[in-house]
């Protein structure tokens, strides 16, 4: 029985933790919103900035997910930045109604993803 609670409150976690995963996308990209929409800048900083929103998301996910578990962080780190992208490209297949055919930025987002979940999970 205690097993299974433990398990009940790991997938609380996971849960809680992709929940602030996006609130701080969420709010990351509100402030690229505002960058963009004052200082107009070329979309080489966007692109920049984007990239940046997946790492510290993920890497923030993977380093309380490894504060959490206390054993094989990097796994759960791991984990965690796969859901994160499961999630991502699940929403992303909804609003576009399909894949697009930048195959490149899918598994760059990737990697991303998981390596960033990975160092949070290690660094934990």
């Amino acid at each position: 029985m205690q097993k299974i609670e433990k398990e009940r409150t790991l997938v609380m976690d996971f849960i809680k933790i992709l929940f602030v995963m996006y609130l701080v996308t969420f709010v990351l990209l509100l402030l690229l919103a505002l960058v963009l929409y004052k200082m107009e800048p070329g979309e080489m900083v966007s692109k920049a900035w984007l990239i940046a929103v997946y790492i510290i998301s993920g890497f923030l996910g993977g380093f309380l997910i490894g504060k959490r578990t206390k054993s094989k962080k990097f796994l759960w780190g791991c984990l965690m930045g796969v859901l994160y992208f499961v999630i991502l490209f699940a929403v992303s297949l909804l609003l576009y109604k399909g894949l697009s055919g930048d195959w490149t930025h899918l598994i760059t987002t990737l990697i991303l993803c998981i390596a960033s979940g990975t160092a949070g999970g290690m660094l934990s």
